[in-house]
């Protein structure tokens, strides 16, 4: 009996999907779409994780159609999935419970821009490449770069960072407020322009990060800042990971305000003059930028090489021409495609985990050595001036042995992080991926994040199966 009533209620719950798609289809004709491909797509996931796609995508063009989707799900109790540009990395936008994926890359209109107040306010499907090349002449950039061109509403979803967090934060220090449609197809505003606020419990960074799991945000306020008078870059090699690793933590401790500090292991820098047609000496290095006045760069540089020449890093090669510097920072950003050449035949999973800057060679050091006693092949690079750095593992999914070995040495990676009072993941988000790892970092403040849950979306139709374990 018990098996024929479970049978009746997922007739029932395909039932009410069928029943909602019509609707949909009805009200958003072909902006409502049923084909496999574009389902597949829109539970995509770059991971070992399995592909769960959603019964329907619907391309939302504004913030009341959202709340208009939400309302309708909502009254059957049928899930629903944001979706921005899908670069997410640990399961973010799969649906393991079927529903309705919202694909917000349609709303991509940049709604105000506030020079004098170095602040604007746009749509959630704008990326920060749309973004800086319509600022462009206003003098004001968004530093935010997780290297993808991410949407901003996915970005501050999932707290991004990247290669300029060590020196103009996170999307949490980035966003000053939000519009947000909630599990009940509600519209609320969080925040607002002001730099300062002591008026009531903080929503804007309660849901930057909630990673679709409390809401939906269709609309950000975000602070820019002014381009910089210079800009000095460039590389620096070591002779080992821990030297590079120490030059990061002198050049922290000592209060150079470094713009980005990126590392590359040996074999990433490999990969990198082989897809990115460089000549580096394949040896862990640093790539670095400098922003400023020109007297300032030109000062910061000369410190850090005498660091590196202390470590027995170097020579620093200045990458002064913008052309030049563009090049570098491609090659960065193109790093996983270059580790991909590397064994074009594998699939890349990317992991990362961020530590205190004190702990990062340590780490490092303990996660290359790791990695060579297993015999994996996967390159190291980071965003270290912040402590955190990023794993690609090189891995045949199809292989059960290679699996287990991977799947093993990303947890003892999570678990060397959170023993040096790190965390298991700096940028990528909890996801799918990460949610065994939660109670072990967060203790019982687990159950205050279930609560909030619980009040906010009582029925777990918000990105359902995410961050919190069993939800």
């Amino acid at each position: 009996m018990a098996i024929e009533a479970k049978a009746d209620l997922l007739n029932e719950q395909q039932r009410d999907v069928a029943g909602v798609i019509r609707a949909l289809k009805e009200r958003f004709a072909d902006r409502c779409a049923t084909s496999h491909a574009l389902r597949e797509q829109h539970g995509h996931t770059t991971t070992w994780l399995t592909n769960q796609p959603p019964d329907a995508v619907v391309f939302a063009e504004t913030t009341d159609e959202v709340a208009e989707i939400v309302r309708l799900c909502a009254a059957e109790n049928i899930p629903v999935i944001a979706f921005g540009t899908g670069t997410s990395l640990e399961g973010h936008v799969n649906a393991p419970r079927g529903g309705i994926s919202i694909d917000l890359s349609r709303m991509n209109r940049v709604l105000e821009v506030n020079s004098d107040d170095l602040d604007c306010r746009v749509e959630a499907g704008v990326t920060r490449k749309q973004l800086n090349s319509y600022i462009r002449d206003t003098g004001l950039f968004f530093p935010i770069d997780p290297g993808a061109d991410a949407s901003l509403g996915g970005m501050a979803a999932t707290r991004a960072s990247g290669t300029n967090a060590v020196r103009y934060g996170t999307m949490k220090d980035a966003v000053l407020g939000l519009t947000v449609v909630t599990a009940d197809g509600s519209i609320i505003k969080t925040g607002g322009r002001a730099r300062k606020s002591s008026a009531g419990y903080d929503l804007t960074r309660l849901f930057v990060g909630s990673e679709g799991t409390l809401g939906i945000i269709t609309e950000l306020t975000i602070r820019l800042h002014g381009q910089p008078e210079a800009i000095s870059g460039g590389v620096c090699p070591f002779p080992d990971v821990e030297a590079a690793c120490q030059a990061v933590i002198m050049t922290i401790q000592m209060g150079l305000p470094v713009a980005r500090i990126e590392l590359l292991d040996s074999l990433q820098v490999k990969a990198c003059n082989a897809y990115s047609k460089l000549d580096l000496a394949e040896t862990p290095t640093l790539f670095l930028e400098f922003h400023g006045s020109e007297a300032g760069v030109q000062e910061q540089s000369e410190m850090f090489s005498a660091i590196a020449d202390e470590l027995g890093g170097g020579p620093f090669k200045w990458a002064t021409v913008a052309e030049d510097r563009t090049r570098l920072w491609s090659a960065r950003h193109d790093a996983y495609w270059a580790g991909k050449g590397l064994r074009p035949e594998a699939q890349i999973v990317a992991t990362d985990v961020c530590v205190p800057i004190s702990r990062l060679a340590e780490c490092v050091i303990q996660t290359a050595q790791d990695i060579e006693a297993e015999g994996l092949l996967a390159p190291i690079v980071g965003h270290v001036g912040d402590g955190n750095f990023h794993v690609q593992i090189l891995v045949d999914l199809d292989d059960p042995e290679e699996m287990r070995k991977s799947e093993a040495f990303v947890e003892r990676l999570a678990i060397r992080a959170l023993d040096m009072g790190g965390t298991c993941t700096g940028e990528h988000g909890v996801g799918q991926g990460k949610q065994k790892y939660m109670r072990r970092e967060h203790g019982d403040a687990l159950e205050m994040m279930q609560a909030i849950k619980q009040a906010l979306d009582p029925h777990n139709l918000m990105n359902p199966g995410k961050i919190l374990p069993q939800s």
